[in-house]
């Protein structure tokens, strides 16, 4: 199934969580953390813009790793994968 988002969405893909720490000690699943970062899958048409009936563009671009905080988006499923739907105002920064 392919999914576009609509208006000012992305769609990101979470990293997996890690499974072991710095120090080499293996997690169980319920003490791992659901990771602030992704990669951008899909981006939707951007934000109009009232005054000009224009959309202006986003920052960020499919393939950009970005960070996001801990509550932001909604997740969905699809194909048995997990995704985020979020908008580009939960989008802390870009990683380089």
């Amino acid at each position: 199934m392919k999914v576009r988002p609509l208006g000012d969405k992305i769609l990101i893909k979470r990293d997996e969580a890690k499974s072991r720490t710095e120090s080499g000690i293996f997690l169980p699943e319920t003490a791992k953390d659901k990771p602030r970062q992704g990669k951008v899958v899909a981006t939707g048409s951007g934000l109009l813009n009232r005054d000009t009936g224009e959309y202006m563009p986003f920052t960020v671009k499919k393939g950009d790793t970005v960070l996001f905080t801990s509550y932001s988006g909604t997740e969905v499923k699809i194909d048995g994968e997990e995704y985020l739907i979020m908008t580009e105002d939960d989008v802390l920064g870009i990683v380089d």
